[in-house]
């Protein structure tokens, strides 16, 4: 545990040293993310009290970092949020991380079953790599997964339709080839169908992304199928924001055709996180049907144990969803020739709504008088140190620039919260940026296996020992 903590540590503090600031620090209480804050201040300050060799005394034309004010650190513990790492999603880099095997940008999508030598089936994979040069991602990877669908359809019709012109162009030109000379040729005798010609390679790998998107989006799209994902996603967001349920939570649990093992523990582990309380018969009861739908009940010991050990029941308003309205199905994608057939897909158009490490993430940053949030420790590593109880200064002013860390585990789901509470901001008086890290990067089944390995040895928070890296997304990229 000492060493994971000596490794986070020293992997935020190469990240200050390279933006060369130093930050505020806070951090809650009582947990993991405390004691990284404590470790970190005190590397700070060793290293600003070393004036010849101090990495932070650089002039800001040599960093690269022209900001006036100071960034806040914000160190969070996993357990300020057990519910969302849980949460089946609705958009496009999210679920293709939940669904897909996304790592370091690069997603790899199964496309059909072929012959192997041995006679057998044999899956084939196609890996499609992601970066911040592909347009349409960049666009579309924050976007719910109907709109991407018809975003997809609409650059494919648009391709097509660029595609036509060009050979209009050449068979009013009387060319029905495409040898070097004939394009030669045409180029000599017209500067419009120069342009076409010359706008070919674009043309070319905008067909490429086209048909990438395509794969990954029918990969996503065959697995919500084949689990229901838009029905799980949807009853999900109606327990996180207490709207009415439609149907009781042990019909889907009952249900065979309502998602695999795994979705099924997902959804009543957030069933249980946020009721209020539950009796001991009823918890028994909804266990025997998740052992009697074939799940492993090893997560579920684990969260029991945790939720009484941070009293979860106290704080019943922790997770407050944004709730999903159901609108018409996807019937400008329900037609011939479409790459995409929706139907008995819910098109779901989600209410933005803050997850709770956006909620703290924004009283920290606009200085907030909050109940949740007031307790938090302070930390200038800067300034000689006051008392043990640090407390943030009178002065209130809002900070610009946040770096979010969590300890123990982070995930798109909040990544993406996180760019869309920045982006809700961008209109202000003042731009925010916001850089999220943690310790690893985790979708849901490699959440749930990390609380059954913890169940082994107890401890609060679902550690990996396995943490040697910093994932850090900004702008839609992540590096090591």
């Amino acid at each position: 545990m000492e060493s994971i903590m000596d490794t986070i540590v020293d992997c935020l503090f190469s990240v200050f040293a390279t933006l060369g600031t130093v930050p505020v620090i806070r951090s809650p209480r009582g947990n993991a993310a405390e004691m990284v804050a404590e470790k970190l201040d005190k590397k700070l300050r060793e290293n600003l009290r070393d004036t010849r060799n101090s990495l932070f005394l650089m002039d800001a034309t040599q960093t690269g970092h022209f900001s006036f004010q100071r960034p806040l650190l914000i160190v969070l513990d996993r357990n300020v949020d057990m519910a969302t790492p849980l949460h089946h999603t609705w958009t496009y880099q999210a679920l293709a991380h939940d669904v897909l095997d996304l790592t370091l940008n690069r997603v790899v999508v199964e496309e059909s079953a072929g012959r192997s030598a041995a006679g057998g089936t044999k899956a084939k994979t196609r890996a499609c790599d992601l970066d911040s040069r592909d347009k349409f991602w960049v666009s579309h990877k924050g976007s719910p997964f109907p709109i991407v669908a018809e975003a997809i359809q609409e650059e494919l019709e648009h391709y097509k339709n660029s595609e036509e012109e060009v050979k209009k162009l050449k068979a009013s030109m009387g060319i029905d080839n495409e040898s070097d000379a004939a394009f030669s040729m045409v180029s000599d005798n017209t500067a419009k169908l120069t342009s076409a010609v010359n706008s070919l390679p674009q043309l070319l790998e905008k067909k490429r992304l086209i048909d990438m998107h395509t794969t990954i989006a029918t990969g996503i799209l065959n697995v919500i199928k084949t689990r229901r994902l838009d029905t799980l996603f949807e009853f999900e967001e109606k327990i996180m924001s207490k709207a009415a349920l439609d149907r009781s939570i042990m019909d889907l649990l009952t249900d065979s055709e309502a998602g695999n093992p795994e979705d099924k523990m997902r959804l009543f582990i957030i069933y249980y996180l946020c009721s209020h309380s539950m009796a001991e018969a009823d918890f028994d009861r909804y266990a025997a049907a998740l052992q009697n739908s074939g799940c492993d009940l090893q997560p579920l010991t684990f969260i029991k144990r945790w939720k009484a050990y941070a009293k979860m029941a106290a704080t019943p308003n922790q997770y407050v969803g944004g709730g999903t309205k159901t609108v018409s199905m996807f019937s400008k994608l329900v037609s011939q020739g479409s790459s995409f057939v929706m139907e008995g897909v819910k098109n779901l158009v989600v209410k933005r709504h803050n997850l709770p490490v956006t909620r703290i993430v924004d009283e920290l940053m606009e200085m907030k008088a909050s109940q949740e949030t007031e307790d938090y420790r302070y930390f200038d590593p800067k300034q000689l140190r006051t008392s043990e109880g640090s407390q943030p200064p009178r002065t209130r002013t809002p900070f610009q620039e946040a770096i979010v860390f969590i300890v123990g585990g982070g995930n798109y789901i909040e990544y993406q919260n996180l760019a869309d509470y920045t982006k809700s901001k961008a209109g202000g008086p003042t731009n925010k940026r916001v850089i999220y890290g943690s310790s690893t990067l985790n979708n849901a089944k490699q959440f749930l296996k990390q609380t059954m390995n913890t169940l082994v040895t107890w401890s609060p928070c679902p550690w990996d020992a396995s943490t040697q890296h910093l994932v850090i997304h900004e702008g839609g990229r992540q590096r090591p």
